[in-house]
């Protein structure tokens, strides 16, 4: 018998996860090596240590071991702000009609209000065992950089953040809560770096992407003495740590008796859902258990509905790793919409690959009716959600919908993977009705991608 299931279940701090998850181990199809992109030959451990702290490099190569120990000193950090709760959203499932079940895993109880605190300590606490001085980073919505300045400031470290500049314009209290933890923010494309002046040039008055702040926040970070370069998403080792989302979320499904059927997280790079999906996807590869799950990315930026599964570039101004995945060119510069934090042109290498096999479907959405759904769930749930994680709450009611009109009685869980408190510029403008929808025609898409690297 089932047990009776709470608005919010919070697991004991002894259920906390020891130990990260690595997919990769159990993927049947790896995914592809990142290449050296002056010899197109698989990256090796002493090449990524140039850029990245040596067992951070270490770990995103590492595609054998399915679990690695979580330090002390990280769990000790993660107990400030976890375990998170999985809330079952009993007002929305009433407010729709729907004989749906639907739950949400909530990271946004923490200062940094997002899920990339899950990272930013972990990459932090390797920099400091590394003896660094400082890292740099680039941030989209401001979520990732806020999370590293927290991180930073807790451990004692120097922290560079390269904002994308339409955020930084669109989100001035996100960028001063990072200056508040001590972090040093420039808008990018900027003109203290050789490839933002460079970019600037090719692209006169652009609002700029992610790609563009990476290769700004790489620049800096391989040409200062005591520096390494962290990333928000995209990459193995951010999936990895993570993770520790879905195992906290897989741990509270188990304990109460509760089996999804769908799994929902909104796409940028590919952290929140390859962090949410990683356990669940273990046990369908391992063949013991079943899920559908759906990605969720912006219409205006549609790698893995519209991209091409190809090797290119990490960032636009081509000084990184060139990695394979499913992407829009790395030269793809979106329209400036409001989910800063899905403005990257290509996906994670492992959600790309598990995309690639099938054991992802995606879905695009347009930013107006994410508000819509952001809105209606902020109404009657309580929580003002961000708008990257509106994403996955527009399709989550997309499916509680069809469940109404089957009558199928599904489990839905999503991923809500932070709070909108600091976006209300784009609440003003839905609310003004001033929003648009933009999205990139195929002509767009076909010239972006004719510059791919060949090779």
């Amino acid at each position: 018998m089932s047990k009776e299931i709470p608005y919010k279940i919070y697991l004991e701090e002894s259920e906390m996860p020891k130990q990260w998850y690595n997919v990769r181990a159990d993927m049947k199809n790896k995914p592809a090596p990142l290449l050296n992109p002056g010899t197109h030959e698989p990256m090796t451990v002493e090449e990524l240590s140039g850029v990245f702290c040596r067992e951070l490099a270490e770990q995103e190569l590492n595609d054998k071991d399915p679990y690695i120990d979580i330090p002390q000193e990280i769990l000790d950090f993660y107990k400030m702000y976890r375990p998170s709760p999985l809330v079952r959203a009993y007002c929305l499932e009433k407010a729709l009609g729907t004989p749906a079940k639907i739950y949400y895993k909530f990271e946004g109880n923490n200062t940094s209000g997002s899920h990339k605190l899950n990272s930013a300590i972990a990459q932090a606490y390797y920099a400091k065992k590394q003896g660094l001085k400082g890292v740099t980073t680039e941030t989209g919505a401001g979520q990732w950089g806020t999370a590293l300045s927290m991180a930073c400031a807790y451990l004692g470290l120097d922290c560079k953040v390269y904002m994308v500049k339409v955020s930084y314009e669109q989100k001035p209290f996100r960028r001063e809560v990072m200056r508040t933890y001590g972090a040093d923010v420039t808008p990018s494309p900027s003109n203290t770096t050789n490839i933002g002046r460079k970019i600037l040039e090719q692209f006169p008055g652009t609002t700029g992407s992610l790609g563009c702040a990476i290769s700004e926040a790489v620049e800096v970070a391989v040409s200062s003495e005591g520096y390494r370069y962290v990333l928000g998403s995209v990459l193995s080792q951010v999936l990895l740590h993570q993770s520790v989302i879905g195992l906290e979320t897989m741990a509270a499904c188990d304990k109460y008796d509760i089996k999804p059927d769908v799994i929902i997280g909104c796409a940028g790079g590919g952290s929140n859902l390859g962090g949410l999906i990683s356990p669940f996807m273990g046990r369908k590869l391992r063949g013991e258990a079943d899920y559908e799950f759906i990605a969720v990315e912006p219409a205006s930026c549609p790698s893995l509905t519209r991209g091409k599964y190809a090797y290119d570039f990490c960032d636009t101004g081509m000084v990184c790793p060139l990695a394979k995945m499913y992407t829009l060119g790395s030269g793809f510069i979106p329209s400036a919409n409001h989910a800063g934090g899905l403005r990257y042109h290509g996906m994670s290498s492992v959600v790309s690959q598990l995309y690639d096999d099938g054991l992802i479907t995606a879905r695009s959405v347009e930013q107006t009716s994410v508000f819509e759904a952001a809105e209606k769930f902020a109404r009657v749930e309580g929580i003002l959600p961000a708008p990257e994680s509106s994403h996955a709450i527009r399709v989550a009611i997309d499916e509680a919908l069809k469940c109404k009109e089957t009558g199928e009685e599904k489990t839905i869980l999503f991923g809500l993977t932070g709070t909108g408190y600091f976006d209300m510029v784009a609440y003003q403008k839905y609310n003004d009705h001033e929003m648009s929808d933009y999205i990139p025609s195929d002509e767009e898409i076909a010239a972006s991608l004719a510059k791919l690297p060949k090779f």
